[in-house]
């Protein structure tokens, strides 16, 4: 996929609704050789997805061995909305708390009292820092199934267009 369609899929209205969402899927390959599927909140800057994570993660010998990962950013409602990005992971070690897991974190429901108490506790356990996950998108799909489906579904309904048709 070339980089200008990657583009214009991340900005259609509703991928960027899905991208000011909290939660992704961060699919890998662990050092197993079995694949991975792991819930993990994220920022979108425009440019990049961006994960925090702790420096003992599980999942960093992996993403280093082998850093290409998938993302999957869906609603819960019928018909679901569902935005799959594909892209190659560089890790960023940090001995600070990135402003992206601060911003990351913002968005979930706390009064002020509770959001002093969170950020306190994040800056204590996370005192040594933590590892920037950032994605650059090479691939993009929106799935909405009113204007868009998964390619195996319109393949389904060309099939039948068709056998209509003839």
């Amino acid at each position: 996929m070339e980089p200008q369609e990657v583009a214009e899929v991340l900005n259609r209205p509703l991928s960027r609704e899905l991208l000011a969402r909290d939660i992704t899927r961060l699919a890998y390959v662990a050092k197993d050789g079995t694949p991975r599927s792991v819930p993990i909140s994220f920022t979108w800057n425009g440019t990049e997805v961006v994960l925090c994570t702790t420096k003992n993660a599980p999942k960093l010998p992996a993403l280093r061995a082998n850093p290409m990962v998938a993302l999957t950013i869906d609603t819960e409602s019928h018909p679901p909305k569902i935005l799959l990005v594909r892209g190659r992971a560089e890790l960023d070690y940090v001995d600070h708390i990135p402003d992206e897991f601060l911003q990351i974190n913002g968005t979930y429901e706390m009064t002020a009292e509770q959001r002093v108490e969170w950020e306190a506790e994040v800056r204590s356990l996370y005192a040594d820092g933590m590892v920037r996950i950032v994605v650059t998108p090479t691939w993009a799909k929106l799935i909405d199934f009113d204007t868009t489906l998964p390619s195996a579904v319109e393949e389904l309904v060309q099939r039948r267009a068709e056998a209509n048709a003839g």
